[in-house]
């Protein structure tokens, strides 16, 4: 199901040290989010669900005569026919049981989160990190200069968002190195490593395109935010 990764009081220093360094030499502004996870990604575990409900019928369709005599030995009625109300009752009771067994083991989040596809915790945590955006950064800064590196925990995943005035000049590959970096170091259970690095190196490429000015003032916080 792959380690939990944790942030230490050590990390938070480093990550926000990290940040006062990086705007020292530019006039962007960097902001870093931790959260535990993105999503509680309970659909997850409804569709996992309904996906074994389903399987479970497909089953019975296939096997009927199956069915019938576990029906027949649960029911006590081995010596005539099952009757079809008794058939179709049993049937709903053990899909039934069926459901609630998948939905509520899956409501243990190691497992519910094991189970959810990658491209799905991709995306949750993109949107997550979007909204974190438009409220703690976005037109926070004079020159639309933010940054936000965001980072969850339980998918293993970052995500970088940049203000306007930061993406007329910066693409997206150019980030690249900085976010691999990150990636790499969570790989490696060093989280809060891994997020120094990526701010030096986010820092390092503001600087070039958006040098520290003259009077510049620190417009949005330094320190590590922990969800």
């Amino acid at each position: 199901m792959g380690m939990q990764l944790h942030l230490t009081q050590a990390d938070h220093d480093l990550v926000s040290a990290a940040v006062a360094e990086a705007e020292a030499q530019t006039s962007g502004e960097i902001v870093t989010i931790v959260a535990r996870r993105s999503d509680a990604y309970h659909d997850v575990g409804l569709s996992w669900a309904a996906a074994a409900v389903f399987l479970a019928l497909a089953l019975m369709t296939a096997f009927p005569q199956h069915l019938r005599a576990f029906l027949s030995t649960l029911f006590l009625d081995w010596e005539h026919e099952l009757a079809d109300w008794k058939l179709m009752t049993g049937l709903l009771g053990l899909l039934i049981l069926k459901f609630l067994i998948v939905r509520y083991v899956l409501a243990i989040m190691p497992l519910r989160m094991a189970l959810t596809p990658r491209a799905t915790k991709a995306r949750r945590v993109r949107r997550r990190a979007i909204l974190l955006f438009r409220s703690a950064v976005e037109a926070r800064t004079h020159g639309r200069t933010g940054v936000l590196l965001y980072l969850s925990l339980d998918e293993h995943r970052a995500e970088l968002v940049a203000d306007r005035a930061i993406n007329d000049k910066v693409t997206p590959e150019m980030w690249g190195e900085a976010m691999a970096a990150l990636i790499e170091a969570i790989r490696e259970g060093r989280p809060g490593e891994g997020l120094a690095a990526e701010v030096r190196q986010v820092g390092a490429i503001l600087a070039t395109h958006f040098p520290r000015a003259q009077g510049d003032t620190n417009e949005l916080p330094d320190r590590l935010i922990e969800l």
